[in-house]
């Protein structure tokens, strides 16, 4: 059954491209200089099949588990925000790229200070946004699709004399 399955795969097609011109790469090559270095892209033609190195696929049972044994906790997390987003923001000016780069920082450590309250089940989704206070209005609005039975979220808003932050953090049950 194998030989017939890698018989009748086409034979895979394994090229590359050079950022220069194959005339450029031969003068490349007979110079005597190697400090010079040549970016190449490789691809295959075939992605899903690699050197046809088989893999032992780990079947899981099925657990049948419908309902969270445990709720996700959203008061614990509104906690976990706060704290986040005032030891991050407390003492900071607005400035643009400091603000992109912080909310990237701040998700990852909400995330992870979330992930560390061990809730099973719950894939968690951080949003952060950052904005200069300048006596402005501003609605932020998401959408998905949810079970009220069992998603939740927790939210938190953080001020100080030059920026707002609006922490989102939502809890969707995976079955």
């Amino acid at each position: 059954m194998y030989n017939k399955e890698k018989a009748s795969r086409p034979n895979k097609k394994r090229d590359s491209l050079s950022s220069l011109g194959s005339h450029e790469v031969k003068a490349k090559e007979t110079s005597p200089k190697t400090k010079d270095s040549i970016s190449t892209v490789s691809y295959i033609d075939d992605p899903g099949h690699h050197d046809d190195n088989t893999r032992t696929v780990v079947q899981m049972e099925n657990t049948y588990q419908m309902e969270p044994y445990k709720r996700f906790p959203a008061s614990i997390v509104n906690d976990v925000l706060k704290d986040v987003l005032t030891s991050y923001l407390q003492e900071i000016k607005y400035e643009a790229e400091l603000c992109r780069q912080m909310t990237k920082t701040i998700s990852e450590v909400i995330k992870a200070r979330v992930k560390d309250l061990m809730i099973p089940r719950y894939k968690i989704i951080v949003l952060i946004n950052i904005g200069q206070l300048c006596e402005q209005n501003m609605c932020i609005v998401s959408r998905c699709l949810w079970d009220a039975s069992k998603d939740t979220f927790s939210s938190y808003t953080f001020k100080n004399s030059s920026l707002f932050a609006v922490a989102n953090v939502y809890a969707v049950y995976f079955e």
